[in-house]
Order: C-alpha cells, then sequence, then structure tokens
C-alpha cells in the first residue's frame, strides 16, 4: 500500500476521505490491521489502480522501490522511504544480488542524507562484503569511496583516509573507469583526512594538483575544490588565502546548478569565517543570512542544525551569550545529524557557555572532551577543545570574571 501511495507521490492525507479515517490507513500500512474487501476497492479508486496491483508481489516488490526512490530528490528522501526499501530489503530473500546491491547503496545514502552516519556505516559494512563477493572493481570503488566519507562524518579518520586511498588504488589497478568527478571528489576526500590527522603539507600538495587541473573555471567540482583549498589554508593560519579560496569558491557556483551544494558552500564558508584569525564575524552574519530563507525546502535536515550552530557560534563570538544559549538548546534536538567534529564543536561550545555563566567544573570536562578527541588522532580539533579550555580558566582566575 505505502510503495503505491509513494509511486503515485501521495500523502496520506489525500487518500483519506468519507470512506477511510488517516488511523485507520495508517494501521493498514504499518501492517497492524489486515484490510477489507471495502478498503480495498475505496484504495485502488483513490489510486485509479485495478485491483489486482494489491496482490503480493515479493519478487518485483524490491525492484519496484529501488526504482521508485533512485529518481527522487534528496529533499523527497524522507523516514518513510527509508522504511519503505528496509521493509523490501527484508522480505527479498531470493533476489539478484546486483538489485539487493542497488537496494543496499540507495540505503546508505538515505541514512546519509538525513545524519544517521552510524545506521549508514552499519549498511555500508553489508555492502562492502557483498562488492567482494561480486568481484566487481568498481562497485568496490564506490563502496570504499562510500565508507571513506561515513567514516570521516564519525570520526574514524584513519579509517577515512584508508578506504580512499584503497579506493584510488583500486580503481588504478583495475583500470576502472570512474567518473572523472568521482575521482576529483575521492582526491578532495583524501586531502579532507590528512589534514584532519594534522598531515596539512601533504594536504596542501595534493590539493595544489587538484587546482591545477581542475576541467573548468566554474561548476561543482571547481567549487568544491576552492572549498577544500580554502579549509587547508585555514588549519594553515593563512586566513587571507582562505578568504581567496573562498570567495572563488562561492563564485563557481549558482544557486540554479545545485541548491543543496550552493547551501554547503556557504555554511561551510561561514564555519571556516568564524575559524579565521581574527573571525571575520559580518562574512559569516552575511553568509547566513543568504541561506536562511530556502532552508526549510531545500537540501537534508542536517543543514538546518548546521546552521542553527554556527548561529550560536556567531553569537558567543559576538560577546551575545543569552542568544548563543538559546540558539545552542534549539540545535541540541538534532544534534545527531551533525558530523563528529561539528558535534565536538557544539559540545565544546556548551561548556564554554556554562563557563562563562559560572560553572567550576566547565573547564574540566573540556579538557576531559579534548583528550577524548585526541585519542582519535584528530590533532587539529583536540588541539581546539584545549585552547578553549585555556581560554576558560583563564577567564575563570581572572579576578574581573
Amino acid at each position: 500500500m505505502r510503495q503505491l501511495r509513494l509511486q503515485q507521490g501521495k500523502t496520506q492525507a489525500e487518500l483519506t476521505g468519507p470512506g477511510m479515517s488517516a488511523a485507520y490507513l495508517s494501521r493498514l500500512e504499518s501492517g497492524a490491521r489486515f484490510p477489507t474487501q471495502r478498503a480495498v476497492d475505496y484504495l485502488a479508486e483513490r489510486l485509479g489502480i485495478p485491483v489486482e496491483i494489491f496482490a503480493e508481489r515479493t519478487e518485483d516488490d524490491l525492484v519496484d522501490v529501488v526504482a521508485t526512490l533512485a529518481s527522487r530528490s534528496d529533499g523527497e528522501r524522507d523516514a518513510e522511504t527509508r522504511d519503505l526499501l528496509v521493509d523490501a530489503l527484508a522480505r527479498a530473500t531470493d533476489v539478484d544480488p546486483t538489485t539487493r546491491w542497488q537496494a543496499l547503496a540507495l540505503l546508505a545514502q538515505l541514512h546519509a542524507s538525513r545524519g544517521e552516519f552510524l545506521e549508514e556505516c552499519e549498511v555500508l559494512e553489508t555492502l562492502d562484503v557483498l562488492s567482494r563477493e561480486l568481484a566487481r572493481p568498481a562497485l568496490q570503488v564506490y563502496t570504499r569511496q562510500r565508507v571513506a566519507r561515513c567514516a570521516r562524518n564519525r570520526g574514524d579518520v584513519e579509517l577515512a583516509r584508508r578506504a580512499v586511498r584503497e579506493a584510488l588504488e583500486l580503481g588504478e589497478r583495475h583500470r576502472v573507469r570512474v567518473p572523472a568527478a568521482d575521482l576529483l571528489r575521492s582526491r578532495l576526500l583524501l586531502v579532507s583526512a590528512e589534514t584532519e590527522l594534522g598531515n596539512v603539507a601533504e594536504a596542501t600538495r595534493i590539493v595544489l594538483d587538484i587546482l591545477d587541473a581542475l576541467p573548468a573555471e566554474r561548476g561543482a567540482l571547481t567549487a568544491e575544490a576552492y572549498w577544500t583549498a580554502a579549509t587547508v589554508s585555514t588549519r594553515q593560519g593563512d586566513s587571507e588565502e582562505a578568504r581567496r579560496y573562498l570567495d572563488k569558491a562561492i563564485d563557481a557556483l549558482d544557486s540554479r546548478e545545485d541548491i543543496t551544494l550552493w547551501m554547503r558552500l556557504r555554511l561551510g564558508a561561514a564555519s571556516l569565517c568564524l575559524q579565521s584569525l581574527p573571525p571575520r564575524l559580518e562574512r559569516a552574519q552575511a553568509l547566513l543570512t543568504a541561506v536562511e530563507p530556502v532552508l526549510d525546502f531545500a537540501g537534508p535536515p542536517r543543514h538546518r542544525q548546521e546552521f542553527l550552530f554556527l548561529q550560536a557560534q556567531l553569537a558567543f563570538q559576538s560577546g551575545d551569550s543569552d542568544r548563543a544559549a538559546a540558539f545552542v538548546a534549539e540545535a541540541e534536538e538534532g544534534l545527531q545529524l551533525l558530523t563528529y567534529r561539528d558535534r565536538i564543536r557544539f559540545r565544546t561550545l556548551q561548556e564554554m557557555l556554562a563557563a562563562r555563566a559560572g560553572d567550576l567544573h566547565a573547564v574540566a570536562r573540556l579538557n576531559e572532551l579534548a583528550a577524548e578527541v585526541q585519542r582519535t588522532q584528530m590533532l587539529e580539533l583536540a588541539a581546539e577543545v584545549w585552547r578553549a579550555a585555556a581560554e576558560c580558566a583563564v577567564e575563570t582566575l581572572s579576578p574581573t570574571a
């Protein structure tokens, strides 16, 4: 029932009426109630389909679901479509392995778009095993790329670096015909991992090679490359170079070309502006103001959480602790949508606000957090938390505090 409804792009509310309540339809779709013949006739009429289509079709079910969901945009891939795919996978006990691979790859994408990084990694583990069983190098390359991205989002940067290196080596060894865009994004992911692990010189070497070989002056790939270069320059403390790269990244992409990436670029640029020395507060505010009107109808839910967190950081750095605390409280409900790096920064900001409010234990908690991050080998992020702990300690000891 749910699959047929979603294939037509209809909501539950559009199928209810005098002949069926919303509560009853919900119970039918969840399997809690078995439909009467009257209900079947009613729903078939509302959907404009023959009654026979409701017959059990387990062999074709997974194929239909994959085909239906693959054509949907990120904004349309919600929890309901994720659950639909999970159900179809569970029922498909005897299905072509390639179809199962496609379904798992799509499910991993659905988890990623919703910020469900733990669930995404679990699916990718199964996908990785299946890719090896199929002995298809192209599928193995794709899977290792996805494993790398998910690992980075979860904070396992060493695994991210290892997985993306394996993907690049597999592609070269088997001469896999990987799209140029995928190859470039893999190298950018390697730059990100090397930067997080403190290997800034190696990250700089790779990103400069990428910039020299960019296929065009505009477009999504060019924007991502300059954005990555700006991140590396920020880690090096070169604010002027970072600013130059950021401007190029933003100028390289129009919102009509890729609205989701357009938003990511501005959120990422605002974050880098807040990290620069000195912070570029006015520029960060301008970038966030540009993004705010499209948050509710474009991009995945985690974009709103990133926006709220950045607003909190901006308010804190502007000296408005009350406004920062309000944004932190609002963003906390969706904390799981943020990447590991942003969750650590979020917790750091929480403790800095607590310290500013007079919590004498906040510095100790920051020290514990810094030690936790250091164990992940994300040394630059750990140093950021150590600095925050030191600043809070100085404020606590200050006679004017």
